[in-house]
């Protein structure tokens, strides 16, 4: 069991604090410690994994028994943890975004960075078997030369109910492109190995959440109140991204729009395409071909069922700590750069102007906007 010996906290005890320890469980560590504010969540952590409990995270990182912290709250309280976690020398395991906003990621980079202790991001979609699928065969140089990926993570209805941390811009700092366009955009970076980006353009839209009336069929926001809590975020956005390779991006995600439910993520090559769901375990390989006569050729790989995204990537968590290396995949600098781009969507939407990122500093923001998203 490669977590032998490894103590592990959770910070934020609900369901995903729930699913990490589980798999951790699985990869042989010890579940010791757990903080949240609520006090069920406690007990019911406790229950369940026998750990210690606190309330705030500074007596979980100052847990002796604590090697590794895993960082599962609102994304506004991702740095003062991580922090607090890296400078006390506390392997680090953080939920996806890295944080709310450009300036905490910064922040939380700059600790990484002069920390000996292993810092991992939750982009856990790399690691399905469809993404797996992908990339060996693209390492066979199946797909020829990447060209475009367009990135789909869109819900008819289904935004959060008001009230929830999720629609708080102060505690979520965006919507829609923060809670589920992050997977899909960290996913197509992936796919093209992260290449020098230089223009993004975007537009984001708050069209349902503010609705005295709200149609949710499947009843995903519970107790809808249009007028109960303030509504400030983003529930659908549409973004473009070029690199300085000629590679682009096209992204769509939403909470709640007028167009058919949709995880679809096609990647374009100069050899053939492949397309998938996001975090899915099937991939269809699209080809065409000249022998015996001009042809179509789809190819379907089915993956393994049990090889799910979360699972792999808490292994290769457990497996940089163990090996003392540093990690080769889910790392801060990619995060950093998957929250660079996220703020530049939001400049984009601002200003109505794409935002050159070959000649603009992207941490440079109007005093306006700082004040709005801090």
């Amino acid at each position: 069991m490669i977590g032998t010996g490894i103590g592990i906290g959770i910070v934020g005890l609900g369901g995903m604090g729930h699913l990490h320890a589980r798999h951790l469980r699985e990869l042989g560590t010890d579940i010791v410690a757990g903080a949240d504010l609520v006090p069920d969540q406690r007990r019911r952590f406790a229950d369940e994994f026998g750990a210690d409990t606190y309330e705030t995270h500074e007596g979980l990182v100052a847990d002796e028994a604590v090697d590794a912290v895993v960082v599962c709250t609102p994304n506004r309280f991702h740095e003062p943890i991580a922090t607090d976690a890296l400078e006390a020398d506390r392997h680090v395991l953080v939920e996806k975004p890295l944080a709310h906003n450009l300036e905490s990621a910064e922040r939380i980079a700059d600790v990484a960075s002069r920390s000996d202790a292993t810092a991992m991001v939750g982009f856990h979609n790399r690691h399905a078997a469809s993404m797996a699928m992908f990339e060996e065969q693209h390492a066979r140089g199946r797909f020829g030369e990447l060209t475009h990926v367009e990135a789909n993570y869109v819900r008819r209805r289904g935004v959060p109910g008001p009230g929830s941390w999720f629609t708080d811009p102060d505690l979520a700092g965006g919507g829609a492109l923060l809670d589920i366009g992050v997977h899909a955009l960290d996913l197509a970076l992936y796919a093209l190995d992260f290449p020098e980006l230089t223009e993004v353009s975007g537009v984001t839209r708050t069209t349902f959440g503010t609705r005295e009336e709200y149609a949710d069929p499947e009843g995903f926001g519970d107790n809808w109140e249009s007028e109960a809590e303030t509504y400030e975020v983003d529930d659908s956005v549409s973004a473009f991204i070029r690199t300085a390779a000629g590679q682009t991006i096209s992204l769509e995600a939403a909470w709640a729009t007028n167009r058919e439910e949709s995880m679809d993520f096609r990647i374009r090559g100069t050899e053939a395409g492949a397309q998938f769901d996001v975090g899915d375990t099937d991939v269809e390989i699209l080809e065409a071909g000249t022998a015996g006569c001009d042809h179509y050729a789809d190819v379907s790989l089915t993956g393994d069922a049990s090889m799910t995204g979360y699972k792999k990537q808490d292994r290769e968590f457990i497996e940089a700590i163990a090996s003392s290396a540093s990690p080769t995949t889910n790392t801060i600098d990619e995060a950093l750069t998957v929250q660079r781009v996220i703020d530049a969507i939001y400049r984009s939407s601002e200003t109505g102007r794409a935002v050159n990122l070959e000649s603009t500093e992207l941490t440079e923001e109007t005093p306006e906007r700082r004040k709005r998203i801090n």
